[in-house]
């Protein structure tokens, strides 16, 4: 394999020299150019793998070379040297299009990680394969299958192209959207095609970790640190280091968690409960929720800087509403995953017109749950639009017509005994508003409750 080449730009002849030498030790080539001017030329004149950018430069800003770059070479990773405490400057730079930043004075380690990760990009982008990848179970086809945000509406090939071009960079990303849209898979995809693809994807819901066991959860700690700290354990950060860290309903975060979260993102480093020393750590923050956080930043329930630092690029999701034929692309999709054996399930007309004009509040998640009831409800395996249960549903209260569970799940049909409790206690044991909420008759919901035990 050729050695990469990397392009260091820098008036500073100390840092130059420091930036050299380690590429070098990494067995990465290097340029190196005082200016703007000598910068395009060398780019022009080279084929450079990486490009390592300082601010402020004799003849312009180092921004201006990283939009350069974006536009007329996409494929070189910029990573963008900043002055030590400036994190403006830095946000500045990662919604330009640069692929990373790091802080002067110059840590090496954290150097060093930054050009790993910049490298394996490289590779990514010209279709080479990543330097010694660490080993990793390949995913089955079915599990990539499911992975994949499917849709061709106009709305998906935005949403699409706009996460292709976040997995180049390593900004945090924050994925506005309703409830079900599919803001999580939209972080997995993020993850799975930028350079951190063969490292973890730590998924965690925020409103589910009770407050006083939250900073554990996140930072881990030390054994003795508390009562029942029988060891030490590593928290969610740690899990998480050299992957991506994905940060669901955010929004739900304690502001005394979203003082430490902060630091975190901050320093690159964390203290575990109970330890002496901080640890440095190398993780992409994804955050997402269904709440609208600006509003929450007005009414002083999360942090203005909190939110400036995790929303450097926002992903919003379209709502299914929005998104036209992708709802019967989605529905013939779940019902070949929902169909048992060789069974094969199909829509009737009225099925079809009826699934065309429902507004979906609950969107995708909503859409494969609707399917799941109803092939458990139809007969000869032909849907009906009496099946898909629609009207009772919109005929719901607002605050029924979603109900979650604690992972923020939607409840789907009749299919085990967690499920049906929590339509039962979501409408306070009122067994008919059950059944109306299941879209099931008051007959189904009794003979389920006797079959399993709760009658």
């Amino acid at each position: 394999m050729n050695r990469h080449l990397a392009l260091i730009v820098d008036d500073e002849p100390d840092i130059c020299e420091l930036l050299e030498l380690t590429l070098n030790r990494m067995d990465i080539d290097t340029l190196s150019a005082g200016d703007l001017k000598t910068a395009y030329k060398l780019l022009n004149e080279n084929n450079i793998s990486i490009c390592l950018t300082d601010m402020r430069l004799p003849d312009g800003n180092g921004i201006e070379l990283v939009k350069n770059i974006q536009q007329q070479a996409s494929h070189i990773p910029v990573a963008m040297i900043s002055a030590h405490g400036n994190m403006d400057t830095a946000i500045e730079a990662l919604k330009a299009g640069a692929f990373d930043f790091v802080s002067k004075p110059l840590e090496l380690a954290e150097l060093r990680n930054l050009v790993n990760s910049a490298i394996k990009l490289a590779d990514k982008n010209q279709g080479i394969s990543s330097i010694s990848p660490k080993p990793h179970t390949p995913k089955t086809h079915s599990q990539k299958k499911q992975e994949l945000l499917l849709g061709e509406s106009p709305a998906m090939q935005q949403t699409r192209k706009l996460i292709d071009k976040l997995s180049k960079s390593q900004a945090p990303v924050y994925i506005s959207g309703e409830s079900g849209t599919g803001k999580e898979l939209a972080a997995r995809q993020i993850h799975n095609l930028s350079s951190r693809s063969d490292q973890p994807f730590v998924p965690v819901n925020c409103g589910a970790i009770p407050s006083e066991l939250m900073e554990s959860e996140f930072f881990g700690h030390t054994k003795g640190s508390f009562t029942g700290a029988n060891k030490d354990k590593e928290g969610l950060f740690q899990a998480a280091h050299d992957g991506t860290l994905f940060l669901d309903e955010i929004a739900d975060l304690p502001l005394s968690m979203q003082v430490k979260l902060l630091r975190a993102i901050q320093e690159k480093a964390i203290r575990p409960v109970g330890s002496q020393k901080e640890e440095k750590i190398n993780v992409r923050i994804i955050s997402a929720t269904h709440k609208n956080l600006s509003q929450l930043v007005k009414e002083g329930k999360f942090r203005q800087d909190l939110f400036y630092r995790i929303n450097v690029i926002e992903l919003p999701m379209p709502p299914l509403r929005q998104r036209g034929e992708d709802t019967l692309l989605l529905t013939q999709y779940f019902l070949e995953k929902l169909s048992p054996g060789e069974a094969r399930y199909r829509l009737s007309k009225q099925a079809v017109l009826e699934l065309e004009n429902y507004s979906f509040p609950g969107n995708v998640r909503e859409l494969e749950n609707i399917l799941e009831r109803a092939i458990t409800l139809c007969e000869n395996n032909t849907i009906e639009a009496s099946d898909l249960s629609l009207k009772e549903y919109n005929s719901l209260p607002d605050s029924l017509q979603q109900p979650v569970g604690p992972n923020n799940t939607v409840l789907s049909p009749l299919n085990d005994v967690y499920t049906v409790k929590q339509a039962l206690e979501t409408t306070r044991w009122n067994r008919k508003a059950a059944a109306k909420l299941l879209g099931v008759s008051y007959r189904q919901l009794r003979y389920k409750l006797k079959k399993l035990g709760l009658d």
